[in-house]
């Protein structure tokens, strides 16, 4: 069911009354029901197993919401949410030092000014923004607007800016890290970022925060707070009446800056605020998984998106949405209902109100008129014009706020990844092996080594049996494989390959010179992949975080799933089983091994040498689809090849994080380069499938 501009924008949505609102609600609630089941994707069971422990977690916490029934019991719970959220982040910035702002131009017009500035939200870690003020002189409320998704950053609510300025606003709009002027990974060559667009930066820096076991969007509402520092300095604003105002990306900053900092006086909040109740098992462009977007443990810490909402009661807060957005209308609905009855309680339904406007994602003319009424009614004293009015537009490079379009050009310039990479030294405590293992079975890879129940979906035969197979790595989780199995009664060494399509041959070959061979496909949810190059598949990976599990050790369990299947096979010798991978896979075939000597012996094929490499650079490749979070902190890859002791590992062309073979010591082991000799094209794979089976 959908439901039609004029039912959802009404008397009640524009007049901010909530006189018809259970109409709107009954209504929204019958669409989550069947949006719910239309899209919760039967051929994704991964997804759906991860679904029910989600919906699980959001149950509990909607028993300990019931349970908040006075403004003593919601400070308690506000004061928890707020430690859990800081604690989930990695906490914020520890810096007080000096914004050093400079005004480097001015656009001027005969409704407003604007200003280009650059300040530092850390030592050398340089914001770059946009202040829109009134040309008359006099005290302003201000409003800080956060950027969307858009490459070009600040200019992307110029409109609504230069509005709010012209109805006596100031407004700091400034730019995201990875967007505008402040690209993390910019190639003069390519006069773009290597990393590819914002969001791409934003999963980089993501997976290089979340391996410390740090949020990325602690740097992100740092920026915003200090933004807010710069934007309450300025003589022309007055700093008990701020604003924030953002939609998507933007508005998931301004649901933190909202939540977080208590000089924000009056929030909207646009296409972003979505229950995870019904977002999670969505597929979701840019979602509420996404980098900054996300944080992690959310969900398994007790939490969800109405939360922030709450954590900010009874500041004015509006929470917007479009009718064909791909953060639905009735998901946001799930979060203004519940903050509803949370506002109810301090006596201040009025503050919270909910709006949805006409087509697709973003901020349509309805949207923006709603939040100049917003602002005008909160910080404002309701005194104001809030139709949007003619203004004059400029253009992304008028709007500049530096000399080349890039802050990496400014003397002293630091970029994300410094910033992870500092945080990582300063925080970097040794651990020993035998504190690792503990910290691998705390992860779950071990299994209890029972044999698994196995079902054949598919046989083929010949020289070698073939047989595709099922089983359960864990209750409700299937994995599936093929079986290469020699026509031989004897017992027979065993070699568990990690699936993937340059392998396959080393499986058949492996079973013609008389082992059992089982190439294992750990559990993935297809559902997950968008196809963009470097960052793996990065919704499965942040789901399974938000949950409290891992993906990479649960992958690691799945491998030892299928040793527990080879070592109870009446053919299979249980104290000859190797096992091999290639690339990222290799990492979860490593962390299995480290936890199980039944594996006698492992290859690991052009995979990543080493966790703390990753920091050393800007931009990766398949990083996500490895983290542990915390893990480097403490231990690297060669710790897990300490833990195997005796039990030889045979690495071949180890790579850095771009997928290239780099020079790592005289552990590892190189193929020469074959070039036109195509007749000995096989000859190096062979000696090491050899060895690995010797």
């Amino acid at each position: 069911m959908k439901l039609s501009t004029a039912a959802l924008v009404g008397a009640t949505f524009i007049s901010f009354s909530l006189q018809s609102q259970d109409a709107a609600d009954a209504a929204l609630r019958r669409w989550k029901d069947a949006a719910a089941a239309q899209q919760r994707r039967a051929d994704d069971p991964f997804l759906h197993w991860m679904d029910q422990i989600a919906q699980r977690q959001l149950k509990q916490r909607d028993n300990e919401i019931a349970q908040v029934r006075t403004t003593g019991d919601a400070e308690n719970r506000k004061q928890a949410v707020r430690e859990k959220l800081l604690k989930l982040l990695g906490g914020l910035p520890d810096y007080k030092g000096p914004l050093n702002p400079k005004i480097t131009g001015r656009l001027e017009n005969e409704s407003f000014t604007i200003e280009k500035v650059i300040y530092e939200s850390l030592p050398g870690f340089f914001v770059t923004a946009n202040l829109y003020r009134p040309n008359q002189a006099g005290r302003y409320p201000g409003i800080l607007l956060q950027s969307g998704h858009v490459q070009e950053g600040k200019p992307e609510g110029q409109r609504l800016a230069a509005n709010l300025a012209a109805k006596g606003f100031v407004v700091l709009a400034f730019d995201p890290i990875g967007q505008g002027e402040r690209l993390q990974a910019y190639d003069p060559q390519l006069d773009g970022s290597a990393a590819g667009w914002g969001t791409m930066e934003h999963m980089q820096a993501g997976a290089q925060s979340l391996l410390l076991g740090d949020g990325v969007a602690r740097y992100f509402i740092w920026d915003a707070m200090r933004s807010l520092d710069y934007l309450t300095s300025r003589p022309e604003v007055d700093p008990t009446k701020i604003g924030a105002v953002g939609c998507s990306g933007g508005g998931a900053l301004t649901t933190y800056i909202g939540a977080l900092d208590p000089r924000v006086t009056a929030v909207a909040s646009a296409c972003s605020t979505n229950s995870f109740k019904l977002m999670f098992a969505r597929k979701v462009p840019n979602g509420e998984f996404h980098a900054e977007m996300g944080i992690p443990g959310f969900l398994a810490a007790g939490l969800d998106t109405a939360d922030f909402v709450e954590l900010a009661a009874p500041k004015p807060w509006i929470i917007l949405a479009t009718e064909g957005d791909f953060f639905t209308p009735d998901a946001a609905q799930v979060v203004y209902e519940e903050a509803r009855n949370w506002y109810r309680i301090y006596g201040a339904e009025d503050k919270v109100q909910y709006f949805v406007g006409p087509g697709p994602h973003g901020t349509p003319l309805e949207t923006r008129e709603i939040i100049y009424k917003w602002m005008i009614r909160w910080l404002k004293d309701g005194q104001g014009d809030f139709h949007e009015q003619p203004v004059r537009m400029y253009t992304n490079l008028e709007l500049l706020a530096t000399s080349t379009g890039q802050v990496q050009d400014l003397p002293g310039s630091r970029r994300i990844h410094q910033l992870i990479l500092e945080e990582f030294h300063s925080r970097r405590r040794k651990g020993t092996v035998p504190q690792m293992l503990s910290e691998l079975r705390r992860l779950e890879i071990p299994t209890d080594t029972a044999a698994p129940e196995m079902k054949v979906l598919e046989e083929t035969a010949g020289e070698i049996l073939r047989q595709r197979v099922q089983f359960q790595s864990e209750p409700g989780v299937n994995i599936e494989g093929t079986l290469h199995i020699p026509r031989t009664s004897a017992k027979k060494p065993a070699v568990l390959i990690v699936a993937d399509r340059a392998m396959t041959p080393f499986a058949q070959k492996i079973a013609k010179s008389g082992c059992v061979a089982l190439e294992l496909e750990p559990r993935d949810s297809p559902w997950g992949y968008d196809y963009r190059p470097l960052i793996g598949n990065w919704m499965a990976v942040t789901r399974a975080d938000h949950i409290g599990r891992n993906l990479p050790a649960m992958r690691a369990h799945d491998i030892l799933r299928g040793i527990d299947l080879l070592a109870a096979r009446n053919d299979v010798d249980a104290a000859s089983i190797r096992a091999a991978a290639r690339g990222i896979k290799g990492i979860w075939l490593l962390l299995a091994a480290a936890t199980d000597p039944r594996i006698r012996k492992i290859w690991l094929d052009r995979t990543p040498y080493s966790f703390s490499s990753s920091l050393e650079r800007s931009v990766t490749t398949g990083l996500l689809d490895a983290t542990i979070p915390g893990f480097v902190l403490h231990w690297d890859l060669e710790d897990l090849v300490k833990a195997m002791g005796e039990r030889p590992v045979m690495w071949t062309d180890p790579t850095n994080w771009m997928g290239r073979i780099v020079a790592a010591g005289p552990a590892y082991r190189y193929r020469y380069v074959l070039g036109d000799t195509t007749d000995l094209m096989e000859v190096q794979d062979d000696a090491y499938i050899a060895e690995l089976i010797k």
